[in-house]
């Protein structure tokens, strides 16, 4: 029986607090020292199945983290990242919101797969915490309406829009859409496929479980209605299995993976051979950034290689929060949210910011890539 989503979430959510041995004392966020350095906590994968990912984001927040403090910090202060590893784990991604509240986070910068999100909304929720999430992107992350939420990441429904906008500028008239059961998967999927219908496409959509070794019944199912377009809309662990077994089993039309399988891992695992030529619906990335060169730059000398995804929706989250905190004149967690929702043309590498009332970005920006020479580039920017 499918249990209502928000009860699933407060027993994750309290089941964590138990493990943790948390107390209630540990829900009063803002508890940063008045004198100290204002703490800003930070959820993301540095283990498991998407750690590839962690470490661009940290990277990416610890870069506007030193960028503000060599200028002088906020509100006079300095800035100081938390980082908690969420492992894309539901129970781990509670024990880590708990960690950061109980270090006294005044904001979250972090969030990167949205089944590990959404268990800790009641967590910041409860503590007042305003979040700023840059990478997962799942609509259920701000359906709930919880007014301590922002998304730095455009949401599903932005990602299906780019995802049937091409598919459909292709001339593809029989798609096979995968998911992976996740909420971010099902969400892009879902949505994909009724726009697709709306414009007399055939879809047929199927799902796989995560962290089975042969996809061979899913690519067979697939392959079944002789799909002229398939679309993977799950992470890059599957995506690379699936992309190599239809390969092998003879499709050679378009394949396409959600922005949860852009990683140089997915290349990997499918084969580089195999991987060429595949796309991607992805939103702005630090090398498709026009006039992004001296970041890039400043990113490689800082931590000794290129900057990865989500790199730099993480250095936004930073500074969005910090300028939040700046015009709030404080650290109170309504203050900030109300200097958030105020925010008009403050500029993130995405463009001039504005929140819409649901507290995502008013522009998606996603855009096309290509595998080519065993590297995601552009493709095709949907202009």
């Amino acid at each position: 029986m499918k249990r209502p989503k928000m009860l699933v979430i407060s027993l994750v959510a309290a089941t964590a607090l138990t493990l943790t041995g948390c107390s209630g004392g540990l829900l009063g966020g803002g508890s940063s020292d008045e004198d100290g350095p204002i703490k800003f906590g930070m959820l993301a994968p540095l283990t498991g199945s998407e750690a590839a990912v962690g470490p661009f984001m940290k990277n990416g927040a610890q870069m506007a983290v030193d960028e503000i403090n060599e200028a002088g910090g906020v509100l006079g202060r300095q800035i100081e990242l938390d980082v908690q590893d969420e492992a894309c784990d539901p129970v781990a991604a509670v024990a880590a919101a708990n960690k950061v509240v109980s270090n006294g986070a005044v904001v979250s910068v972090g969030g990167y797969c949205s089944g590990a999100t959404l268990p800790t909304l009641p967590v910041f929720e409860k503590a007042n915490i305003p979040m700023l999430i840059p990478a997962a992107n799942s609509e259920d992350l701000v359906n709930e309406g919880l007014k301590n939420v922002f998304m730095v990441n455009a949401t599903g429904s932005q990602q299906a829009d780019a995802a049937a906008k091409y598919i459909e500028k292709v001339g593809a008239k029989n798609v096979a859409i995968i998911d992976d059961t996740t909420s971010y998967s099902t969400d892009i999927a879902k949505a994909t496929a009724e726009l697709l219908k709306e414009k007399g496409v055939e879809v047929q959509s199927s799902s796989v479980t995560p962290g089975e070794s042969d996809y061979s019944s899913a690519v067979n199912k697939a392959l079944s209605i002789t799909p002229d377009f398939i679309y993977w809309t799950g992470y890059f662990q599957e995506g690379g299995l699936i992309l190599n077994q239809v390969r092998q089993a003879g499709y050679t039309n378009p394949y396409m993976v959600g922005d949860g399988s852009v990683s140089p891992t997915l290349i990997e695992i499918a084969g580089a051979d195999v991987a060429e030529g595949a796309l991607a619906t992805m939103t702005q990335t630090p090398d498709t950034i026009k006039g992004a060169e001296d970041w890039i730059a400043n990113y490689t000398e800082q931590f000794g290689s290129e900057p990865g995804p989500y790199s730099t929706q993480s250095y936004d989250a930073v500074r969005i929060a910090a300028h939040a905190i700046e015009e709030a004149g404080s650290t109170d967690g309504d203050k900030i949210i109300e200097a958030l929702e105020a925010i008009d043309g403050f500029e993130i590498f995405s463009g001039p910011l504005k929140f819409t009332d649901r507290h995502t970005l008013s522009v998606g920006g996603f855009q096309i890539l290509v595998v080519e020479n065993g590297a995601f580039v552009l493709k095709d920017n949907l202009q």
